[in-house]
């Protein structure tokens, strides 16, 4: 897509009933320790998806600079957010996992057993890698998968975000999205059948049609290097009707709310995904002072589309990132080339974020 540059995912948004617990969790056991945003505010925009009243919420966004995308903490401040109206199954609509890499499976899942967090034995999926599942004491499930994308070398037992397992009706269509806009071009694997690997999840003994998709090329842009590869699994229940695992509910509420991209080129790719269908739903454009909307301690331009069966898919296009925080030191770029990586130096700094235990 000529004039976009999509660098990969930014954040994964977890919605939660108590950010502190919740982090505190994540920074010990996926490493999420470095603070870049920390900002209670008004969602003000996502009425179409917030019952059409603005909503109170506190969201901190947390990286692991070992690289991988990071984690939106999200935690609605003057409502009590609803868990899904029924136990998802694997196949239901919208993001059923987190993926979390680690360097070896097998020494993360040793610890996590000695922690005695809820654990799926060590499997094998279709491309030879070692995984397993946790499941956090939030009922969220991440699948902690090997693999060689690292930024930084952090002993810490795992990276952050390298993709999510979601649930479609049909895969084909569901690549409009994911391969056409996000860039997934390649397929590592594209299997039906009753996957051995994916029998300790709730339904996962069912028959599927299972997707990998990758990207063929490094992600470019400023933080490519920090987000670095991701995959997306596409799991296509092939004997029942699925149902949206936000079924009647609020963007915010308990789950995997939303996966975000780190993106370049918002105004072209506003016309890009309305050719094809996909409509930004949510445009923070028409809603900036100057040119850039305030998101606390950051500021850019976000929005919204909807995949084919209703899973959300953000784009900040970054303004203005901290980079010293101490020392009120912010990095703007929007004057700088949007496929060329920051210096490695520069993604470090943002180190001195670090909260500690």
């Amino acid at each position: 897509m000529e004039g976009i540059v999509v660098s990969g995912i930014q954040q994964l948004g977890i919605g939660v009933s108590d950010v502190e617990v919740a982090w505190k969790w994540y920074r010990k056991y996926f490493g999420m320790d470095i603070k870049v945003v920390d900002d209670c505010a008004t969602a003000k925009l996502m009425l179409p998806y917030t019952g059409g009243e603005p909503q109170e919420r506190r969201a901190a966004l947390a990286l692991n600079m070992n690289g991988g995308g990071g984690f939106e903490i999200w935690q609605y401040t003057k409502r009590v957010p609803k868990a899904p109206l029924f136990e998802p199954l694997l196949g239901d609509l919208g993001i059923f996992a987190a993926k979390i890499k680690s360097r070896d499976a097998l020494k993360t899942h040793a610890w996590f057993v000695e922690e005695k967090l809820n654990v799926s034995p060590i499997v094998t999926d279709p491309a030879g890698r070692n995984f397993f599942f946790v499941t956090d004491p939030f009922n969220n499930v991440f699948q902690v998968i090997e693999s060689g994308n690292w930024f930084g070398n952090r002993k810490k037992h795992t990276g952050s975000v390298y993709g999510v397992i979601i649930g479609v009706t049909n895969t084909e269509n569901s690549r409009k999205v994911y391969s056409d806009i996000l860039g997934y071009d390649q397929v590592a694997f594209d299997q039906r059948g009753i996957f051995p690997d994916l029998t300790y999840l709730n339904g996962g003994d069912a028959l599927f049609r299972r997707m990998l998709l990758r990207n063929s090329k490094p992600r470019p842009g400023a933080f490519g290097r920090l987000f670095g590869d991701s995959e997306i699994e596409l799991i296509q229940a092939e004997e029942r009707t699925p149902r949206k695992i936000f079924e009647g509910r609020y963007w915010g509420d308990l789950g995997f709310i939303h996966l975000c991209y780190d993106i370049n080129g918002m105004e072209k790719l506003n016309a890009t995904c309305a050719k094809r269908g996909f409509a930004f739903t949510v445009d923070s454009s028409a809603h900036h002072e100057g040119d850039s909307f305030d998101m606390g301690e950051a500021a850019g331009h976000f929005s919204y589309i909807e995949d084919p069966d209703g899973t959300l898919i953000e784009f900040v296009e970054t303004h203005k990132v901290p980079i010293f925080k101490k020392l009120n030191i912010y990095l703007n770029l929007r004057k700088r080339n949007p496929n060329k990586h920051l210096p490695n130096w520069i993604l470090k700094s943002m180190g001195f974020s670090r909260i500690k235990d």
